[in-house]
């Protein structure tokens, strides 16, 4: 590049110089060609009138015709201005100027010696003008005349012939500077392509490089990808597995001595009878106390493993869910669920993300009304969770909702399904899962 480019522009610069040194002496030349027509025309003019001038003179002194006289007194009066404008041609030429000079000494001569036999026939002096007419000096000057008009045409055809020799060389001169230009350019180009070629390549392998960068960047986001996907499924796995030890362990051992607690102070109640009304009553309270700490421990258990989705199904576990969500919550909760047939993975799935919808809506959405729906397409079902709430915008979510949109969304892509979130701010939120329907494998209980 920084060879083809000066080059090109010299190879510019010295066409424009070829061409306007042609031009220039093209138009010399031509300005002299244009000059040397001139002369040759006014030399032709002049030997013309002056033949003309000879022609009437003879005729009149051998005829004493006056109509004789009018070419000659016409072609008399314009050798004069024939003479002036030759000179003026001649100004810049000092040799043919020189033998101009001589040419038009002997012109005044020849019109003098026809101007006195002219007068000296009108004045009828008959042997006077025939012997001026018998002499040879006019013949002298016309012979001198003419052959001095032939070297002035000579020696404007040798000017005329240099003149063309000029354009020629010109012309030649041209033709080389363009041809010498015409290779420089082709070679200034060759140079271009031949860079232009090694900078694709340059570029190619860096874009082969890059690209091998930017796939080995891939494979190692999509092997941590795979490999946070397969730690968080794992987690999940851990946290379910945890929650149905934790909710056994309170099932079997917290059960157990709260129902035990509970037969004893009913033992206790039937043995004190109605004789202290204290102590029934602090009996009665111990019952009571007794039986909402049951309660607790149900609901406890309900949320950390349903115990109504292994034993009711999906359906009953979902219709139990939203309706102890509407009396907890005091909203209006719908519900449009239709019999599935899913893998126990898949129902637990479905069953936290709509627990984990309605527990977002209890803390954010400010709603009115939720309605949950299962519908059953065959090939795959559908979950929505819908809500007449505030809103929010998905592209601005606070970090605590986010925290359990992205668990719903991953739960429900390890489970081989899709989730979308749509939600407009003041318009209500609607959360909608599509999960396939695969053939159930049974396994032994452990």
């Amino acid at each position: 590049m920084a060879i083809s480019l000066p080059l090109a522009i010299l190879a510019a610069a010295v066409l424009i110089a070829i061409n306007e040194t042609g031009h220039s002496r093209s138009m010399a030349a031509l300005s002299s060609m244009a000059q040397v027509q001139q002369t040759r025309s006014g030399v032709t003019q002049l030997l013309q009138h002056m033949l003309d001038a000879e022609t009437g003179q003879r005729g009149y002194l051998l005829t004493g015709d006056a109509r004789y006289l009018e070419p000659y007194e016409s072609a008399t009066s314009v050798i004069a201005q024939n003479l002036d404008a030759l000179r003026g041609l001649y100004l810049e030429h000092p040799r043919e100027l020189e033998l101009f000079a001589e040419l038009s000494r002997n012109v005044q001569r020849k019109l003098a010696e026809m101007d006195v036999s002219v007068r000296l026939r009108k004045q009828g002096h008959e042997d006077a003008w025939k012997f001026v007419l018998s002499t040879d000096v006019g013949q002298e000057h016309m012979n001198a005349i003419r052959e001095q008009s032939a070297q002035l045409v000579q020696a404007a055809q040798l000017r005329q012939a240099v003149g063309e020799s000029q354009i020629t060389q010109a012309l030649q001169l041209s033709r080389i500077g363009i041809a010498l230009v015409a290779m420089v350019g082709l070679l200034a180009f060759y140079m271009y392509l031949r860079q232009t070629r090694r900078l694709q390549a340059v570029d190619q392998r860096v874009q082969e490089d890059l690209q091998r960068e930017r796939d080995l960047l891939g494979q190692q986001v999509n092997e941590r990808t795979a490999s946070l996907a397969e730690l968080a499924t794992h987690l999940q796995e851990v946290r379910e597995r945890e929650r149905g030890h934790l909710a056994r362990e309170l099932h079997d051992e917290l059960g157990a001595l709260l129902t035990a607690a509970k037969l004893d102070v009913a033992r206790l109640k039937s043995r004190l009878g109605t004789d202290s009304p204290d102590a029934q009553q602090r009996i009665q309270h111990l019952t009571d106390t007794l039986n909402s700490g049951i309660a607790l421990k149900r609901r406890i258990i309900e949320d950390l493993r349903p115990s109504s989705l292994t034993n009711l199904g999906l359906v009953t576990s979902l219709e139990i869910l939203a309706r102890e969500f509407g009396e907890r919550s005091v909203l209006s909760v719908t519900t449009n669920l239709e019999a599935v047939e899913l893998d126990e993975a898949a129902q637990l799935t479905v069953y936290r993300l709509v627990q984990e919808s309605l527990t977002n809506i209890s803390k954010y959405a400010r709603a009115q009304q939720v309605h949950v729906s299962v519908q059953n397409y065959g090939s795959h079902v559908t979950v929505e969770v819908e809500d007449d709430g505030q809103g929010f915008d998905t592209s601005r979510t606070a970090p605590a909702a986010s925290h359990g949109l992205a668990g719903m969304r991953h739960r429900v892509e390890a489970a081989g399904g899709r989730l979308a979130i749509h939600s407009t701010v003041g318009q209500g939120t609607r959360i909608s899962a599509t999960l396939p329907v695969r053939t159930q494998v049974p396994r032994a209980d452990t």
